[in-house]
């Protein structure tokens, strides 16, 4: 048996990750129609009302369709305040705040010039939800596979951070083009209005490269942000369940599991906002601007000036990551998707643990 000390590191450890090695114990492998079971320690057996079994080509499907939902449309939605946002970044002097931003531009443009940008935003956003969601649930399971049940609970927290990195970098090269679209309409008064007339002109002036050349600092403003995403929420949910709410997960009721799933989802969009903020002041930059890089438009920022528009970037990406986890899992429960409980110590580990006789 394992020192007292140690089971209790174990227990206390909030990353979850295993403080000692654990010695190989020969377990009978468990067989699923002649397969290894592809679940996480929390996913128990798929109740008889879902749909498809938890892994198969369908989950993943209806999960990327899932992902197309939650962000195309909830990005779309504040594309009034993203555009603030983005002119707040770009061009301090003259949009001074929130308020006065939102002023300025319904002097200048009206109201309808409030929406500019809504198409790439749609397009954009949904290729990358379909990436972000569908990949995520490919990569975890895969991952999972790699460690085995018992470090992948130990290491549940670096399974989520690995998974959502891995599947947000193939989400924002889905992303780029349509982002530097909208963030050129955005920016650029009498550049372009419309996708039709903006993507273009792009095109012709500067080629293939202007659509990709904000790949790199999307990637650094974009997967720092999924990590927090699905880390976050992952440890929220398991720890809401455990302190906060009354009663297990299986006796709470859909609506009940949903309010659990928006709250960690706010939770999870606060810190998302603070840790991609100066990533997001370098790509309105750099796609304002032609012929930079993010190291001069880093420089040309300073400390301070990546921070700008910060607040707006907290109330878009906090109510934008709540929404996003109703929605996605809202249409898991309305195609009867396998939805796994928060994970579980397994047996075995609790064998080896001494915390079981």
């Amino acid at each position: 048996m394992y020192p007292t000390s140690l089971t209790q590191l174990a227990r206390a450890n909030p990353f979850s990750a295993p403080l000692f090695t654990l010695q190989k114990v020969e377990e009978p492998q468990q067989i699923l129609n002649g397969q290894r079971s592809r679940r996480l320690a929390a996913a128990a057996a798929a109740d008889e009302g879902d749909s498809c079994e938890f892994g198969s080509q369908k989950y993943f499907v209806l999960c990327g369709f899932g992902g197309i939902l939650s962000c195309g449309t909830t990005h779309t939605a504040v594309v009034p305040l993203d555009l603030v946002k983005c002119r707040m970044q770009v061009n301090p002097d003259k949009y001074k705040s929130i308020g006065n931003g939102f002023a300025v531009t319904v002097r200048e443009d009206g109201v309808r010039g409030l929406a500019k940008g809504w198409a790439p935003t749609f397009i954009g956003y949904s290729m990358q939800g379909l990436c972000k969601f569908g990949f995520y649930e490919v990569f975890k399971i895969f991952y999972s596979d790699m460690l085995g049940e018992e470090n992948s609970y130990l290491w549940r927290t670096s399974l989520y951070l690995a998974a959502s990195a891995s599947a947000e970098f193939f989400a924002d090269i889905a992303l780029a083009p349509m982002e530097a679209v909208k963030v050129r309409i955005q920016t650029q008064p009498g550049y372009a209005n419309t996708l039709r007339e903006c993507a273009p002109k792009m095109f012709a002036e500067e080629g293939l490269w202007a659509f990709y050349k904000g790949v790199v600092p999307l990637w650094m403003r974009q997967i720092p942000y999924t990590m927090m995403k699905f880390a976050c929420f992952e440890r929220t949910v398991e720890l809401l369940y455990k302190y906060v709410v009354p009663k297990p997960r299986s006796e709470c009721s859909k609506p009940e599991q949903l309010v659990v799933t928006f709250v960690a989802g706010y939770i999870a969009g606060v810190f998302c906002a603070i840790v991609s903020h100066p990533a997001d002041s370098v790509v309105s930059v750099l796609n304002k601007e032609k012929g930079s890089t993010a190291v001069q438009v880093l420089k040309k920022l300073g400390p301070k000036g990546v921070w700008k528009g910060l607040v707006a970037r907290i109330i878009m990406i906090g109510t934008l990551t709540a929404l996003q986890w109703f929605i996605y899992d809202s249409v898991k429960v309305y195609f009867r998707l396998p939805r796994p409980p928060p994970p579980e110590m397994p047996e075995s580990l609790k064998r080896k643990l001494g915390l079981t006789e």
